[in-house]
């Protein structure tokens, strides 16, 4: 029995194991730079919420064009690591502007307008080009100086790096090639060294002799979020700008009139939304899951439909000779195309909807920010995630499949003359039907006509409904009555209840399916006495000429 027990046990903690090293495997899409597609370094939160490494940043920027505005935005000292010899290799691969856009762009910032001095300096707008959202985002005067560095982030990297162990031995920035494993690191210097190194630039007698080794690391964070324009910590929170903020920050007329709140206040009621966004999805794994298989079907569903309309088109299109080759061949790559961006929908989705499962890549994330504790760290990067966890959860809430596994819209039409094969398309459903408003009437019978558009697609036949508006109105939706398949295009309404108000449409219908209705027509029955009877509709081909001439009273 014991060892039956044990057995269990150790099952448990094995299966405890996999699901954990299979959140962390999920999560590690969560910290890649969309930029260069690595775990992120010294992370940057931009104004659109989303991050990029800072050597990616001022590579974007040099690439952009933009001069001198890479600064560092925690201003922490600059490491040797930095200098032009053991700079990163990604940005040795920077591509310089071209001299006359250089040219341009210093003079951008000069020039006149109504209220300002000829010659005054116009402040430079610098956009950054966000590779996650592909939007161009404003950056201000002090360009990636201005910019928060996203710590939170930079922990759980590190936490992730520690718990799958990636990138085996830290390396020593500032060996020659190849580097030697590195041994100490320095906050002071921010950099990784080996023994030579650490020596070689810690000489003895000298300040840097006095810096603290540590155990070597690939991040050096400053000890708390500090203001980019006072370098002072933050303590306050701008729901106006929604920006972390400093005191100095309060007192400047950009934040005049704006609704500030502590920290401590963005930070709980921020941390208790996503809290319960997060408890929400966790507690709907099952909809998920269900959702997710529903998504699978329509996938196969969509590719069984894709292929017989696909199957369907060549049938007829080979039926038609030489003459349709080169449009069949049109034709069928729209299908594949529809087909395509329906299937990229529907997989998109479902791997939205995967991403809400426990475990994954979103839900792992988020768990592991709910473990900041450090407030305006916590504040800065849990706004962007609660934003995609309250969509994520809205997606959830009103679930639909993306696409639509029908492929009725890519009927043809075979019927047309040959001198249309060159304008051969799939089949459209029918206009919305026009009320021809001179020709329809109210008497004892109501006779109600209409016409299509005049480059509307043929109609095989109409549906026409109508029904009372002068009685009261039943709970549920409106009920019509209906009358199907009206061939032609007019029709009597037999029988009406006199003294009373009708509502008519019409719609047609063909091998694609059912068209738009017509716009509402109301006609009054002439009031008489008389019992209510019952009402037919019955189709016309032509009226008597003293009917059509009786006036309408619509």
């Amino acid at each position: 029995m014991a060892e039956g027990e044990d057995m269990q046990a150790f099952t448990s903690i094995m299966d405890a194991l996999v699901r954990i090293s299979t959140s962390m495997k999920n999560m590690e899409k969560e910290l890649l730079c969309p930029v260069c597609q690595e775990m992120y370094k010294q992370p940057l939160v931009l104004p659109c919420t989303h991050n990029v490494c800072q050597a990616c940043a001022r590579e974007v920027l040099g690439q952009q064009g933009y001069v001198g505005h890479g600064g560092d935005p925690s201003s922490e000292p600059t490491s040797p690591a930095s200098t032009p010899s053991t700079r990163s290799p990604r940005l040795s691969r920077r591509t310089l502007p071209k001299p006359d856009r250089l040219d341009r762009l210093l003079k951008s910032g000069f020039g006149t307008y109504p209220g300002r001095k000829r010659g005054a300096l116009h402040p430079q707008v610098i956009m950054f080009p966000c590779p996650a959202c592909q939007g161009d985002v404003e950056l201000g005067e002090r360009g990636l100086a201005g910019l928060f560095r996203n710590l939170t982030l930079e922990r759980v990297v590190e936490r992730y790096r520690q718990s799958v162990s990636v990138g085996g031995a830290i390396l020593c920035q500032l060996c020659k090639p190849p580097p030697l494993e590195a041994t100490k690191g320095c906050t002071e210097c921010r950099a990784t060294f080996c023994n030579e190194c650490f020596k070689l630039f810690h000489p003895w007698g000298t300040q840097k002799a006095q810096h603290e080794p540590t155990l070597p690391t690939l991040s050096f964070r400053p000890k708390g979020l500090m203001c980019p324009d006072h370098k002072e910590e933050v303590t306050h929170y701008c729901k106006t700008c929604q920006r972390l903020v400093c005191q100095l920050c309060r007192v400047r007329r950009t934040h005049s009139g704006h609704k500030i709140t502590p920290v401590l206040s963005a930070y709980q009621a921020l941390k208790d939304k996503l809290t319960k966004s997060l408890t929400y999805i966790l507690g709907n794994q099952d909809t998920v899951q269900t959702q997710i298989c529903e998504l699978e079907e329509t996938v196969r569903h969509t590719e069984v439909s894709g292929q017989q309309a696909k199957e369907e088109v060549s049938q007829l299109v080979r039926g038609l000779g030489a003459v349709l080759e080169e449009r069949r061949a049109s034709l069928l790559q729209a299908i594949e195309e529809c087909q395509q961006e329906r299937l990229a929908r529907l997989s998109a989705q479902i791997q939205e909807h995967r991403s809400l499962l426990d475990g994954s890549g979103l839900v792992g994330y988020a768990q592991e920010v709910l473990k900041e504790t450090d407030q305006p760290c916590f504040v800065q990067a849990a706004k962007q995630l609660h934003n995609r966890i309250a969509r994520a959860t809205e997606a959830l809430q009103m679930f639909r499949p993306a696409a639509s596994s029908s492929f009725r819209h890519c009927q043809l039409d075979v019927g047309r003359e040959m001198k249309l094969l060159t304008e051969l398309n799939f089949l459209r459903v029918p206009e919305a039907p026009v009320i021809d408003t001179q020709r329809t009437f109210a008497y004892d019978q109501i006779f109600l006509c209409w016409r299509l558009p005049p480059h509307s697609p043929p109609a095989w036949h109409y549906t026409i409904e109508f029904r009372r508006t002068d009685v009261p109105a039943q709970p549920g939706p409106t009920r019509w009555q209906r009358r199907e398949e009206v061939r032609g295009t007019s029709a009597l309404l037999e029988n009406p209840d006199t003294g009373s108000v009708y509502v008519l449409r019409v719609r047609g219908c063909n091998k694609a399916g059912y068209g738009e209705y017509s716009e509402d027509v109301h006609l009054h029955t002439p009031p008489a006495p008389g019992t209510t009877r019952t009402v037919g509709m019955t189709a016309v081909p032509r009226m008597p000429q003293w009917r059509r001439r009786h006036p309408s009273l619509s």
